[in-house]
């Protein structure tokens, strides 16, 4: 059985959800159909809303979020492989 590198996983998590808080931000900031999901992520990031700083502080956010979820994973994974 092949082991998951965490880091890797961490990071391929981490930059996949940023992305996605990323676009959500820019299209809650051009139009309004996004709006709902920055409001439900923003009681989670703090400092996330729909201007340009917030979709930024939002994006780190995102990504912290999802590399430490993606690193807990690939540990979990590896541990239950053995």
């Amino acid at each position: 059985m092949n082991k998951l590198d965490p880091r890797a996983c961490g990071l391929a998590f981490g930059i996949l959800w940023a992305g996605c808080i990323l676009l959500m931000g820019l299209a809650a900031l051009v139009g309004s159909w996004a709006r709902p999901f920055v409001a439900l992520f923003s009681k989670l990031y703090v400092g996330y809303s729909a201007s340009v700083a917030g979709i930024l502080i939002g994006t780190v956010w995102g990504f912290l979020d999802a590399f430490i979820g993606g690193w807990v994973f690939a540990w979990l994974y590896n541990k239950l492989l053995k």
